[in-house]
């Protein structure tokens, strides 16, 4: 049974204007942030829930983790979408988390829009287990996220019709994805803020390169051989 990859490779931190998926790409899951949170929503962790769109979405989850357990979770506007996924109170390991099943595919990488507010946390890193969290690599040491509308960043903040990937979307690719194994996405802030410092997400999206079953290729094969035979 193939397995995934232990060689992970980081192929962009900022990406201006770059196509999440490739032309031979699928998206595996993905999370447009359709549905807001629940008003007055605490605590140290929220799992908003399943990815809303994607070829292999059922098992999917994505959640967010702190310290404190004070931290609100909030559904401001999106970087072109009426909602994102908002927290406070941040400290130093506190996260977003993204999990999927890669099953099928290879090639499988992560995008995500990122914004703050001038107190929310401003350094991050982004960190993929393969083994339930056993251990963890990292695909990003480090990179500094954007505060949305800040004089000189030539931004807007964001809104519900304005999409701006320039500044804020975020691409790694995590290695090479085989049958069974399970994906978990960390991004994870390296600072501690003021409890009302806010960091949010949107357009998360990991996409990946369909694998032929074994059943699949061996027709190919015999299709092969069959067109050189009649030529």
């Amino acid at each position: 049974m193939q397995t995934l990859s232990k060689s992970f490779v980081l192929t962009a931190v900022v990406v201006s204007a770059l196509p999440i998926a490739t032309a031979n790409a699928a998206i595996i899951a993905a999370w447009g942030f359709t549905t807001a949170v629940p008003a007055a929503t605490t605590g140290v962790s929220y799992v908003y829930g399943a990815a809303n769109d994607g070829e292999s979405t059922t098992g999917t989850s994505l959640s967010s983790s702190h310290v404190v357990a004070a931290t609100a979770y909030s559904s401001p506007s999106g970087n072109g979408s009426t909602y994102s996924l908002s927290s406070n109170n941040w400290t130093i390991g506190d996260y977003y988390e993204v999990r999927v099943s890669s099953a099928g595919y290879d090639g499988v990488s992560i995008a995500w829009d990122q914004t703050r507010s001038g107190t929310g946390p401003s350094t991050f890193e982004l960190v993929c287990s393969i083994d339930g969290g056993a251990s963890w690599v990292t695909l990003i040491a480090s990179y500094a996220v954007v505060q949305a509308g800040l004089a000189g960043t030539n931004t807007t903040s964001w809104n519900a019709v304005t999409n701006q990937p320039t500044a804020f979307t975020n691409v790694a690719q995590a290695g090479e994805a085989g049958s069974n194994a399970t994906l978990i996405f960390r991004i994870r802030s390296l600072v501690t803020t003021a409890a009302a410092g806010t960091n949010r997400i949107d357009n998360v999206v990991v996409s990946g390169n369909a694998v032929p079953a074994p059943g699949a290729l061996a027709l190919l094969g015999l299709a092969g051989l069959i067109g050189r035979r009649r030529r």
